[in-house]
């Protein structure tokens, strides 16, 4: 299939690439020229403008956004849609808010555009491991684009299959499913955010507890010199704790243990703030989700390690680049 990516940051980028090398033709462009030639090189098609992007588009025209949620997103697919006619479609596949994506839609389907909200999971690993998509619109526009979110998902790999999942429906097992009506995709994707955050402090507080242990004022014999990248390492192997996350943990302890090079500053990306307003709306109580929330938030005044072990996760998993400290012991 053609399909347009508007944005080539670190995932717009990669899922381009990926999507080539599935054999579909992607148009490509970004506020950086630079970017759209460097893409070119490698079999995208170029465009110099928001013009000739869409002019290369095929029928119906296809635009998949990875631009930064709020203003850039929401500017950009107006501004997409201002060249489109009835039939074409506008994939959001950044981390839109749920609302903004159920408002959207029902201005598009005025004019006839189908509009697709896409929560994508995979962060810099994506290009080679795959993306995890939850997908909401209309169900018939969604499997018309089954082609494109096959290509992108993982597909199956060597995970063991979840027993009695062979007599259920569904592309959940290829990595990507339909949620369903417009903003359900992003919403779940926000929510599985917000669970990140949970885990991401959890595995956090465990280690500033190791990273403490030594501490002069505990009694002696209370008192242990632990190898934190070891820790990371063993619970890789057989551990109930084990994750991909603590597999990034693990990558970063073994760089340097003491993770100087990290301030500690963690930002929150929108989701969790959103999570925790749904979780208002529903009545639902989120006692470890909130409180993580509000960890980030404190970050930005007071550092300890376990907030430079999120920092370093963060960093890991999906790109995040986190303001610095000058290189010293910790």
């Amino acid at each position: 299939m053609r399909l347009g990516m508007v944005g080539l940051g670190r995932m717009g980028s990669n899922m381009a690439r990926r999507l080539m090398r599935g054999g579909h033709e992607v148009v490509v462009t970004d506020l950086s020229p630079d970017a759209v030639k460097g893409m070119a090189k490698e079999g995208a098609i170029a465009s110099s403008s928001l013009d000739d992007f869409c002019s290369k588009l095929g029928s119906p025209k296809i635009a998949w956004l990875m631009v930064p949620a709020g203003g850039p997103t929401e500017s950009t697919a107006q501004a997409i849609a201002q060249h489109m006619k009835s039939g074409d479609i506008l994939i959001d596949g950044g981390n839109s808010y749920f609302k903004d994506d159920i408002r959207r839609s029902k201005i598009f389907r005025d004019k006839g555009i189908h509009y697709v909200d896409v929560g994508t999971s995979g962060g810099v690993w994506g290009l080679e491991r795959g993306y995890c998509m939850m997908i909401g619109g209309s169900k018939e526009v969604v499997q018309q684009l089954d082609p494109i979110f096959k290509t992108l998902a993982p597909g199956r790999g060597d995970i063991p299959r979840t027993p009695g999942r062979e007599k259920l429906p569904g592309t959940a097992e290829e990595g990507y499913i339909y949620c369903g009506p417009s903003g359900s995709g992003h919403f779940v994707k926000m929510v599985h955010n917000g669970i990140e955050y949970g885990i991401l402090q959890a595995y956090a507080e465990g280690f500033d507890i190791f990273r403490n242990a030594n501490k002069p004022d505990l009694p002696k014999d209370q008192q242990y010199d632990l190898n934190l990248a070891d820790i990371a390492e063993v619970w890789r192997r057989g551990s109930v704790v084990s994750s991909w996350l603590l597999d990034l943990t693990a990558i970063a302890l073994a760089e340097n243990a003491t993770l100087s090079e990290y301030s500690g500053f963690v930002q929150d990306s929108g989701e969790g703030r959103w999570t925790i307003e749904a979780a208002i709306d529903e009545a639902v109580p989120v006692d470890v989700l909130s409180a993580a929330l509000f960890v980030r938030f404190r970050s930005r005044q007071e550092h300890t390690f376990a907030e430079k072990m999120l920092s370093a996760m963060r960093q890991k998993f999906g790109g995040h680049v986190e303001p610095k400290t000058e290189k010293k012991s910790a």
